[in-house]
């Protein structure tokens, strides 16, 4: 599967193989790599398709890969920066030399998207174009700032358990439908926002 450009068509059945897909990449890199770097799973999503790995990094910080030190921080620093390039209309995804380096054993790599291929296909069998209106304009924008502002907190909150795998569920969700122009998706991101926000005021209050 191609991940190319900005936006996927999910008509097909390929396309709709969105995370499977993404997921066959990364296993892929670890197959042939070992420690697998940031830059080997690029290399096999590809360079100009930045959503695609916003969506990557997202997805496996759901996983218990949250956990480990120091990788909330990071992906942190990598979704904030990789969705600021979106913002600002960049086509080739940049990342500096440090970030494209740091690695994980291929066979810890494997545990994790072995971890999410179920809950991956799940997702992937039930989207279709909904509510695309969400997807685009002003809502694509003001949904990717979002996406910017929801890593802020991973770093200092990063001993509480649980804050970036709720933050990073968000993103999944809020950059999987614009990816596949799934509104329906993109609601349920803001339905995430507003139960973190509102847990958060009733905890402070």
């Amino acid at each position: 599967m191609q991940f190319s450009g900005f936006l996927v068509d999910n008509k097909d059945e390929e396309s709709r193989r969105i995370l499977t897909g993404l997921l066959d990449s990364i296993e892929a890199a670890a197959e042939d790599n070992d420690p697998v770097a940031v830059r080997d799973v690029v290399a096999q999503i590809g360079d100009s398709s930045i959503m695609a790995v916003i969506l990557v990094v997202a997805i496996l910080l759901i996983s218990p890969l949250s956990g480990i030190p120091g990788v909330p921080s990071f992906s942190a620093a990598l979704v904030i920066l990789l969705v600021a390039q979106v913002l600002g209309g960049r086509r080739q995804l940049w990342l500096p030399q440090f970030m494209l380096r740091q690695s994980l054993r291929s066979s810890r790599l494997k545990e994790i998207v072995n971890w999410l291929r179920r809950p991956c296909a799940f997702v992937d069998r039930h989207t279709r174009s909904r509510f695309v209106w969400l997807t685009s304009g002003v809502m694509r924008f003001f949904t990717l700032f979002c996406c910017l502002v929801i890593p802020l907190g991973w770093p200092p909150l990063e001993v509480l358990p649980l804050t970036s795998t709720i933050g990073a569920s968000t993103i999944a969700l809020l950059v999987f439908g614009l990816f596949t122009r799934d509104g329906l998706f993109v609601i349920a991101g803001y339905s995430m926002i507003a139960i973190t926000i509102s847990l958060g005021l009733y905890f402070l209050i």
